[in-house]
């Protein structure tokens, strides 16, 4: 185990004793997931979530996102590994990640004593922030050497994170086969469903969404519900988010030129219709 790791072990347990020692056993609270396809929002979600500790029994885990793909080989984690990180998070815990909508992990976040939450982005901002966030901002990304120095210019690039790179051995299909994993959360009852956009454009409306679904999953709110509103509000901070750019809505128009929109329609058919992004294939 590093020095790191450790470290953020050890101050999630002192945390954790903090909370303990205000309000007794956490036994009984829900662990809060903030889950996402990458680059659309999850740290804004993450940041909402961490309010919770100022509303009740809630501790912010610390711990690294856990994630379906390892981010400097591009291959994909052992099952026993995703589950072996899931399972470290006790009750009243805050934790994120990346995580498909496979069988084992749907079992763990479903059951009783998890709030699960899952965000969504348009697909097409998503496309231009990784291009952003590949390029300038993880330079330990296993594509990063690719999109920084062998791709020319944003066009290429843009390019490249819609159609994907299927050449390669590691596994970095078009966006619509990297969405279509995540997909299968949007059929489940227990994970609150929400959009990057309406945190935007109905701020109060979705951080009521949040609140209401941490307490239906067990969370007891000790402060009045507009007071709770606000701290929500209050936790949303995007300069303290590590790949923060602009957090802008709709900027793909900015970005797409009509080659882009051809190769996306072509790749991803109904799926912006599908997610209630497009009324048609129109745009």
């Amino acid at each position: 185990m590093s020095y790191r790791t450790w470290l953020k072990l050890a101050r999630w347990q002192y945390r954790r004793m903090r909370v303990i020692a205000q309000y007794g056993s956490l036994r009984g609270f829900p662990i809060f997931f903030a889950n996402s396809f990458p680059k659309s929002g999850t740290h804004l979600l993450t940041q909402v979530l961490q309010g919770l500790t100022q509303l009740g029994p809630a501790v912010d885990s610390g711990l690294p996102a856990v994630v379906t793909f390892d981010g400097p080989t591009g291959q994909p984690r052992p099952m026993h590994a995703i589950i072996q990180d899931l399972k470290r998070f006790r009750p009243g815990d805050i934790a994120y990640g990346h995580l498909h909508a496979l069988p084992e992990v749907v079992s763990l976040f479903t059951q009783d004593g998890v709030a699960p939450f899952f965000i969504l982005r348009d697909p097409r901002d998503v496309c231009v922030s990784h291009v952003h966030y590949v390029t300038e901002m993880e330079p330990n990304h296993v594509h990063h050497q690719h999109y920084r120095y062998e791709l020319n210019n944003f066009d290429e690039r843009l390019r490249t994170s819609i159609l994907g790179r299927p050449e390669l051995e590691i596994p970095f299909p078009d966006i619509c086969v990297r969405l279509e994993p995540y997909l299968g959360w949007l059929e489940r009852p227990e994970v609150l469903i929400l959009q990057f956009e309406d945190f935007i454009t109905q701020k109060e409306v979705t951080l009521l969404k949040v609140l209401n679904h941490a307490r239906g999953r067990g969370f007891p709110v000790q402060v009045g519900e507009q007071e709770a509103l606000n701290i929500l509000e209050s936790a949303i901070d995007p300069q303290k988010s590590p790949t923060f750019r602009s957090g802008k809505i709709g900027k793909w128009c900015e970005s797409f030129n009509e080659e882009h929109k051809k190769i996306f329609k072509e790749t991803t058919g109904d799926l912006l219709v599908r997610l209630g992004y497009e009324r048609t294939n129109d745009w």
